[in-house]
């Protein structure tokens, strides 16, 4: 109820003149100033405390149903989903374990994945995380800058942890976060910086608090910190850390250390391994060798390789996935009564023209598009109909497009 009569609010003692409206209470007034203030005060503290609805238990699923479930979204690639969802397993199981009275202490089980780009390393991560229903997030590790530099803080990885569990901390505490372009921050010798690194070793050793488990001071808005604002408190223990790089020319320091090991041994008949199979021999010590400070890889202890996609990897992607971008397609034209048709050598074109552009699977999409995108066009007008998309009709709409030069 708004008084009219010559009143004051009780909390900034303005009179009813000088506010737009005057609400009164028990013996009380207060002004629509104060109310919206007092609104982002309570919005504010709502952020910053966790809570109570959610009992942050996660559902413990066993590797062979993480495996299995990856195997639905995800070709190939066994040997990574394997590893993964065995360190998964064992996370989760951790999770409960720490809960309880006994004296064993199980460590973090952080992973690494080295793999070229586009061979599925954050879809891997993205895919456990839905199944898991835990919170979610990837950060590139190439905006991280020392504290001091213009970017981002190392914390801003937990705020968008934050965001994606809605600011509940409870449920930002158990959840996913990936990592992606670890490679990038890798130091540029072997000796030790003497001086501040602005995008390297600096952000490597402010990323190990993070991975070994502490209570880290998060801003909620993410960005840089300032001495006067407000930090949301995050313990990192149970965080899993997922890491991936494609590590251009960690190949040759592996295939260097297998031949280092193999002197001395007869060797006849053995080659040596080409660079598409040496991932599969990836070990810390090359991840060291590359860049990373020693403190960060043993804080990585799960290693693991993506191989690189061939041919029928490729083509398989396009139309065996659950979320297949052939299927997405089909669905999208479907929505405007038009049936696709899709010649199998058409996804041949499109396979080759990934390959040639040394794309992966991440590439797969642009050509696709570059070939459906006059169809997509006319689709919403076209009428119930049938679309039919021959290797011709590819190879002429690819020629027009930004795919049209060799790479």
């Amino acid at each position: 109820m708004a008084k009219t009569s010559a009143q004051i609010c009780s909390f900034c003692l303005r009179p009813r003149t000088e506010v737009d409206l005057l609400i009164s209470g028990h013996k009380a007034e207060i002004c629509s100033d104060c109310v919206e203030q007092a609104h982002e005060i309570v919005h504010a503290e709502s952020i910053s405390r966790p809570k109570s609805k959610s009992s942050g238990k996660v559902k413990l699923h066993k590797p062979k149903d993480i495996k299995a479930f990856l195997d639905e979204y995800v070709i190939g690639q066994d040997e990574a989903k394997i590893t993964l969802a065995v360190a998964v397993y064992n996370h989760f199981k951790r999770i409960g374990q720490a809960s309880s009275k006994e004296e064993i202490e199980i460590d973090k089980s952080n992973v690494i994945l080295v793999g070229e780009t586009g061979t599925g390393k954050t879809l891997i991560g993205r895919t456990i995380a839905r199944m898991l229903q835990v919170p979610f997030c990837i950060a590139d590790a190439t905006v991280l800058t020392e504290a001091g530099y213009v970017g981002e803080d190392v914390e801003s990885v937990l705020t968008r942890l934050l965001q994606a569990a809605d600011y509940n901390v409870e449920a930002a505490q158990r959840g996913i976060v990936f990592i992606d372009e670890i490679d990038k921050i890798a130091r540029k010798g072997d000796n030790p910086s003497l001086t501040r690194d602005v995008s390297g070793e600096g952000v490597q050793q402010g990323l190990l608090k993070l991975l070994e488990g502490s209570v880290i001071g998060v801003p909620p808005q993410g960005g840089r910190k300032h001495p006067e604002q407000k930090l949301i408190q995050v313990d990192t223990r149970q965080i899993l850390f997922i890491c991936g790089g494609a590590f251009d020319g960690i190949q040759r320091r592996i295939a260097d250390r297998l031949s280092r090991q193999s002197i001395g041994f007869k060797t006849e008949g053995k080659a040596r391994p080409q660079d598409e199979e040496v991932l599969k021999y990836v070990a810390p010590q090359d991840i060291k060798s590359f860049g990373l400070i020693p403190e960060l890889v043993g804080r990585l202890p799960v290693v693991t390789y993506l191989s690189p996609l061939d041919a029928s990897a490729l083509k398989r992607i396009l139309t065996e996935p659950k979320n297949a971008l052939l299927k997405q397609y089909k669905r999208l034209l479907e929505m405007d009564q038009v049936e696709l048709q899709v010649e199998d050598e058409v996804l041949d074109l499109i396979v080759e023209k990934a390959l040639e552009y040394k794309l992966g699977a991440r590439g797969l999409r642009s050509i696709f598009e570059a070939i459906m995108k006059q169809d997509m066009f006319e689709a919403p007008d076209a009428g119930k109909s049938i679309l039919r998309i021959t290797r011709e009709l590819a190879e002429q709409r690819l020629a027009q497009s930004q795919f049209g030069k060799a790479a």
